[in-house]
């Protein structure tokens, strides 16, 4: 009888050989991804996310925008002419977490930095049937009645220095300072101006 017989007569064995496959497959295709510099280096001109935008970010997952928005353009033509440039690993190297998502109840979100003033922002998170009749999300009419809590915020961006974010001992040290008197609109909105902002800045 042939190994090959043997192995797919024999449960445990036939389970021990596609383990061993299927793993080899796997280094074989990231183990690469950890030398390439696209893969690991920030992206030209790519900076961290100011205070404001770091705690725009936070409410951004705290009201589960992430839930219906993705933030991750592939690589096709629908999605090129749609939203912009396809995304790049290396725009995400500060992320913590990631938030490329795959569901779209609303559009992706990545390229929307720019792309809308502050103002049409403030409105369509009140409401946003105002600017798009047919949308189907819910107003967040509280961002602009909140003021944002700026007490953890240096605490934050220290730990995320100890993951390689570069920030430097003046921007912890002014960051709580930068959000007094801010509304968790203001946040939220610095961080959507933010949204892959960098490549256009490279072309």
């Amino acid at each position: 009888m042939s190994l090959q017989a043997k192995i797919e007569k024999s449960v445990p064995l036939l389970i021990i050989f596609s383990i061993i496959v299927i793993s080899f497959g796997g280094l074989v295709q990231i183990v690469p991804l950890f030398f390439m510099k696209s893969m690991t280096q920030p992206i030209e001109g790519l900076k961290p996310y100011t205070a404001m935008e770091l705690t725009g970010r936070d409410l951004y997952i705290r009201d589960g925008c992430n839930t219906c928005h993705s933030q991750m353009i592939r690589p096709f033509r629908a999605e090129t002419e749609r939203y912009g440039h396809y995304s790049l690993a290396s725009e995400f190297i500060y992320d913590r977490p990631f938030l490329w998502g795959s569901k779209r109840t609303g559009p992706d979100l990545h390229r929307v930095g720019g792309r809308y003033s502050d103002e049409w922002h403030r409105i369509h998170l009140i409401n946003p049937r105002d600017v798009v009749p047919e949308s189907v999300m819910p107003g967040f009419p509280w961002l602009a009645e909140n003021t944002v809590e700026g007490s953890n915020i240096a605490e934050k961006m220290k730990t995320l220095r100890t993951l390689g974010v570069p920030y430097s001992d003046e921007d912890i040290a002014g960051a709580a300072d930068k959000l007094k008197g801010k509304s968790e609109m203001d946040a939220m909105i610095a961080y959507l101006q933010n949204l892959g902002s960098t490549i256009p800045a490279v072309r």
